[in-house]
């Protein structure tokens, strides 16, 4: 009977994975080694060796070297026997994982095909899971890598490798939550018995019960198909009660914002979320063309010279070129920037023209006062701040890490309104997907908070040529 939790341990080790980590997965996301749970991680010494090189500079690369370094740290001075067997997880974190951490301790043979260069650190890494293949023929080994190409070479050399996942909000963006519902065309039928209406200012509201009021969230818009004069939006749900509130409509040009009007249901429940006071975070998502920027900026001006609610608009935006980097600009901070504030301008350029009674002078003025209350920042210097009564918007958030995200959304102070903008099919940065978008994981996290809405814009609104190469290119 002695001899059993041994080979219990055995069998348990078996079933358990060995998961070999790039070193794009350490500064990707510095706590990955905590994220595989009951399975075991394996550095190899390459792996340590790209991170020293990373180490240096500002960016957020290199941050995130520094912190995996440090975490590497904590683990291997904690431990006092010795590494060769494996250092248990469980108390570095904090009981999320229950694997142990592998380091290489001993050097490895490269044994590669001719082809591949035993000079690149990727190969290196390559010659250790199959080096670990090998040693442990009963027990899945596993290389993860971001890095697609590293993926497919470890396949071709028939090795097991995969992405890494965890920072992955949901497996499929088609299930991302569109910050609107369709009801059936028999939904007052079903909810209208015992419901109470009121009216409030201007808005009737609906306290309905039945069973699709447990799985609507707050903030969330209700349309029916074949009613084009319903649109609604949830403002509270407890239990199989929900209260919806009807809507102002902002494709009538007596609510115009700053000249502009929605052009579409999905516009109009864009302009509801940015008109609202109660609202302090609100997301964007759409394809180039849809009335993000414009509609943004329109409620922003509005909230800032007209009703005063917000001291001053901040526009900020990753500055990832889709082509050659163009390099250092000269100037100050806002100087630098303009290049990348093309958007701003055309639709300043727009939302000043929206004015015709004003004529060239007094256009010219009006553009003199919008300019006062813009700033122009970049995200490289937004540590440490706090925005208070400001207007923020992030554009192309997708190219954002959840990270990067986070850092910028706890800047705002008290009285600010953060609005990100983006489209997840348009992501420049390497590493991130779809999933993995800071923007898919904030959409995700705050759906149904009673501060924060969310819209997808679904049509363009450009012009027919927009609109036509859209679909046919």
């Amino acid at each position: 009977m002695a001899r059993k939790p041994a080979a219990q341990a055995k069998s348990e080790q078996i079933r358990t994975k060995l998961f070999v980590l790039d070193t794009n997965v350490l500064m990707h996301d510095p706590t990955s080694l905590f994220r595989f749970e009951e399975h075991d991680v394996y550095l190899p010494i390459m792996v340590l060796e790209e991170l020293d090189n990373n180490k240096k500079g500002m960016s957020e690369i290199s941050r995130n070297a520094r912190q995996a370094t440090r975490s590497l740290d904590e683990i291997v001075s904690s431990y006092e026997n010795g590494i060769e067997s494996g250092i248990p997880l469980e108390a570095p974190s904090k009981k999320l994982a229950s694997g142990k951490l592998f380091v290489q301790t001993e050097a490895i043979a490269a044994d590669l095909p001719a082809a591949l260069p035993t000079s690149k650190y990727d190969n290196q890494i390559l010659a250790v899971v199959i080096h670990l293949q090998r040693k442990h023929p009963r027990r899945q080994v596993y290389l993860v890598s971001k890095d697609i190409n590293m993926r497919i070479k470890a396949r071709a050399l028939g090795l097991e490798a995969q992405d890494y996942f965890n920072d992955k909000v949901l497996e499929d963006t088609d299930l991302l939550y569109t910050g609107m519902r369709e009801l059936p065309a028999d939904f007052w039928d079903k909810h209208g018995q015992g419901m109470e209406s009121w009216k409030e200012e201007s808005h009737t509201k609906y306290r309905i019960k039945g069973p699709l009021s447990a799985h609507l969230l707050t903030n969330e818009f209700l349309h029916i198909k074949d009613d084009p004069s319903f649109a609604a939006i949830v403002r509270n749900v407890s239990g199989k009660t929900a209260e919806i509130e009807t809507l102002t409509d902002y494709t009538h040009p007596k609510n115009s914002v700053w000249g502009v009007t929605a052009r579409n249901r999905e516009q109009n429940f864009a302009l509801n979320l940015l008109m609202d006071p109660e609202i302090d975070f609100i997301t964007l998502l759409g394809q180039a063309g849809t009335g993000k920027t414009l509609l943004t900026l329109a409620a922003g001006l509005n909230q800032v010279l007209e009703t005063k609610l917000y001291a001053e608009i901040i526009m900020t935006r990753v500055t990832v070129p889709v082509g050659e980097d163009i390099g250092f600009l000269p100037g100050t901070e806002e100087e630098k920037m303009t290049p990348w504030m093309g958007a701003l301008e055309d639709n300043l350029e727009v939302l000043n023209k929206t004015d015709d009674q004003a004529g060239d002078w007094g256009r010219a003025a009006t553009m003199d006062l919008i300019r006062s209350r813009i700033k122009v920042k970049s995200l490289n210097f937004m540590r440490g701040r706090t925005f208070l009564s400001k207007y923020l918007i992030i554009d192309e958030a997708q190219n954002l890490t959840p990270k990067q995200m986070k850092t910028l959304i706890t800047r705002a102070g008290p009285g600010t309104k953060v609005v990100c903008l983006g489209n997840i099919a348009q992501i420049d940065t390497p590493y991130l997907t779809e999933g993995s978008s800071g923007l898919t994981y904030v959409v995700d996290r705050f759906k149904g908070w009673g501060h924060s809405g969310h819209i997808t814009l679904q049509r363009g609104e450009r012009s027919r040529l927009a609109d036509h190469a859209a679909e046919v290119l």
